[in-house]
């Protein structure tokens, strides 16, 4: 019957199991049961063996579950299937993007349903009425190159734009740099503005669609009956009952991502369930299919950099800026320039700004380059007209445009670890207030980071208010520990301040769920649990995360008693210190999760499997030496198999946002994996080649002889890895093993 999963994987995934919320669900079952009986339902791939666990368990935040198993579905039949046998065996499920998310939404000891191996076609694209139909696992940029054929595009767009997934965008209510245009020209800057429809499964296998609901529409529902017309008349309660809370509570703000979008369902956003749901974090139901509103595509853009004395300044003129209609604004500081100074890293990028402390990056758009230029000069006339004008480059170079938007993007890598500086993390990373109040809330966020001791830099989409930064939290000492959570509570009280929002696009997840009735009154806090028990009553949806949420210092990744073994290395790691530091340096970005462009990870592209791709190496190179999922060191198969297909090409070393050298991990593994045992012939014939190769050019007659004669010829095809090692002679096998 198998052994039942229990109490030992539970302590593998929690940290601290005994500050487990009710809402998270005991697991009682025989995990090799429901494997078998999921291998034998569906048409994709059931893993539940460790590699697999290990490679899930965590994201790109602070937080560490190690789930039940993976699912990789071929077909929607599959999740169907999936749901099923989960609601059978009593067990939470996760539906999963790209894993980029920095909240800890994104792990949790469920069955984590990915569906970016099989499941991501854009469906179908409508330009008259510029909709566009996709599945869950669809890229970004994939949906973007099919739109712009039409001269659309899709508004949101994070930094993760070339990997990251539209069910995870929808699902974490995205944003990014140019939802400015989205704002000016679509529906709003949010995944959740631009979301006209999801079809959606529910944990107790409710299938349907969702949308705008008209008066007649909902009330036809309701009196149809059934599962659906039971939750549309809960919707319909729930909104009756809260609605005067809602409109009182709620941020008026452009970038409040934070809480279930519960406004979506007043009578004047028209009873927007899909909408409602965007956002929900796999808290809800799981998304099979979404319809999304396009807008056109600028034809041509154009770049205008402002430099300003200090960051602050520059966030001073956010107004004066948007009163232009950009279609992207963004902002940074100097800390972020000299972080990727110390660094060495975008160099020649760095020149090209004009000269300032504080810059704000201005895009425009137009249908030529020259109208793009004539609204940037127009800008520049009317800067220049003010007291205290700015330094000003505008960018003809589309080369160069690309360059500085590198600076921009480079964010969260160069910040994440500097040389000379602690190690920074997420934690309170995109706070988001009033755009008009930027400025004075960077000088009283600076304030408290002062006060805490932290070197901070801060960027992020200041059109619309939403502030970036890594945090040198010490995340591995109960002082540390303590200072963070001291810290987060007295930056969301600085936020809520200022009339804004913990989250601007990263959501709340794990990170800042727990702070959520802070920001919305016991009362609404009421009202999240009654809409996430509407959806999913049994509360099997990533349970824990948003609604009744894991305390913030439980499931860390680090934590107060993080204590990786110190193994003796043959590389001596001068860059990260140690290899154990070297295993935690991804920071889960995911760059290498691209399927096109550049040279990283060319086994990713072609396998589109999370342990091809650097991160994934990276992530199990890190729990080997945890020791609790991945049990074997050194010696561990599932590691061997997954750095088997990387190229050493060093792709990752110069791409990754924060130069993760995984051909010398590999190397520094292998070494140990082969420590007294016979290696492959390959690494033979390879490794030997210098001094064979010489013999053989002193004599090459009898070179070319021995090859061609029994028993030599043999040992030379084995070397070459031709023919099998029993046609070694043992005379040479003893050499070779000697």
């Amino acid at each position: 019957m198998g052994e039942p999963f229990g109490e030992r994987a539970m302590a593998t995934a929690i940290t601290e199991p005994a500050k487990k919320t009710a809402a998270s669900p005991a697991l009682d079952f025989n995990a090799r049961r429901l494997e078998q009986k999921l291998k034998k339902s569906i048409e994709g791939e059931v893993r539940f063996d460790a590699g697999s666990r290990a490679l899930y368990a965590t994201d790109a935040s602070n937080y560490r579950q190690a789930p039940i198993g993976v699912i990789v579905p071929r077909t929607i039949q599959d999740i169907i299937a999936t749901i099923e046998i989960a609601r059978e065996f009593h067990v939470p499920v996760l539906g999963r993007g790209g894993g980029t998310s920095l909240a800890g939404q994104c792990c949790n000891v469920a069955l984590v349903i990915d569906t970016t191996k099989y499941l991501h076609r854009v469906i179908d694209i409508d330009p008259v009425r510029r909709l566009a139909r996709v599945q869950p696992g669809a890229v970004l940029d994939h949906l973007r190159r099919q739109t712009r054929k039409h001269g659309l595009t899709f508004g949101p767009d994070p930094a993760t734009h070339d990997h990251c997934t539209l069910g995870g965008m929808i699902g974490n209510n995205s944003c990014g740099v140019h939802s400015v245009m989205a704002q000016f020209a679509g529906t709003g800057p949010r995944v959740s503005d631009n979301v006209e429809e999801l079809e959606i499964l529910t944990y107790d296998g409710a299938r349907m669609r969702v949308g705008r609901t008209t008066d007649a529409a909902l009330e036809n529902l309701i009196q149809e009956g059934g599962r659906r017309g039971e939750i549309y008349a809960g919707l319909r309660k729930l909104r009756d009952t809260y609605a005067p809370l809602i409109r009182e509570r709620y941020p008026r703000i452009p970038r409040r991502v934070s809480g279930y979008n519960l406004d979506e369902l007043l009578p004047e956003k028209g009873f927007q369930v899909a909408r409602a749901l965007s956002g929900t974090e796999s808290t809800c139901a799981l998304f099979l299919e979404a319809t999304l509103r396009l807008i056109e595509e600028p034809r041509a853009r154009s770049l205008l950099v402002l430099g300003y004395p200090d960051v602050y300044s520059a966030a001073d003129h956010i107004l004066e800026v948007m009163e232009h209609r950009p279609i992207g604004l963004e902002g940074l500081d100097q800390e972020l320039i000299e972080y990727n100074k110390r660094m060495n890293r975008h160099t020649e990028e760095l020149e090209l700004l004009p000269k300032g402390g504080g810059w704000l990056l201005v895009e425009f758009g137009g249908e030529t380059k020259q109208a793009a230029d004539d609204k940037a000069r127009q800008l520049i006339a009317a800067l220049q007209r003010s007291a205290h004008a700015p330094t000003i480059k505008l960018y003809d170079d589309p080369v160069a445009e690309a360059k500085v938007w590198e600076v921009r993007e480079s964010g969260l890598g160069a910040t994440a670890f500097v040389p000379g500086q602690p190690d920074s993390w997420a934690g309170w990373e995109d706070s988001a207030v009033p755009p008009e109040r930027v400025g004075d809330y960077l000088r009283d966020l600076r304030r408290l980071f002062k006060k805490y001791d932290y070197a901070v830099s801060v960027y992020g989409h200041f059109g619309q208010g939403c502030v970036h930064c890594s945090i040198p939290f010490e995340l591995t000492t109960r002082h540390g520990l303590e200072k963070y959570r001291a810290f987060v509570e007295e930056a969301s009280d600085l936020v809520l301040s200022y009339g804004g929002s913990f989250s601007g696009e990263h959501g709340d997840g794990q990170s800042r769920g727990e702070l959520l009735p802070k920001m919305f009154g016991p009362e609404l806090i009421q009202a999240f649990r009654e809409f996430k028990a509407i959806w999913d009553p049994r509360g099997m949806m990533n349970p824990g995360k948003v609604v009744d949420p894991y305390p913030i210092l439980s499931n860390l990744r680090l934590g107060e008693h993080y204590d990786p073994p110190a193994p003796e290395t043959y590389f001596q790691f001068r860059t990260e210190g140690s290899f154990s530091r070297a295993a935690l340096r991804c920071v889960g970005i995911g760059k290498c999760r691209r399927t096109d462009g550049g040279t990283m990870c060319p086994s990713y592209m072609v396998t589109r499997e999370e342990k091809h791709s650097t991160r994934g190496r990276a992530h199990l190179l890190f729990e080997m030496l945890q020791g609790d999922v991945i049990e074997q060191g050194w010696r561990d198969e599932h590691v061997k198999e997954a750095l088997d297909l990387c190229l050493a090409c060093k792709g990752c070393k110069g791409e990754c946002p924060v130069n993760v050298d995984l051909a010398t991990y590999k190397a520094e593994f292998l070494a140990h994996y082969y420590k007294g045992r016979l290696r492959p012939r390959s690494a033979y014939s390879m490794g030997l080649i210098y001094w064979t190769a010489q013999l053989a050019s002193k004599f090459p007659a009898l070179a070319n002889f021995l090859t061609q004669t029994p028993p030599f010829g043999a040992a030379a095809k084995w070397l070459g890895g031709i023919a099998p090692e029993r046609e070694l002679p043992k005379f040479a096998q003893q050499t070779f093993r000697a």
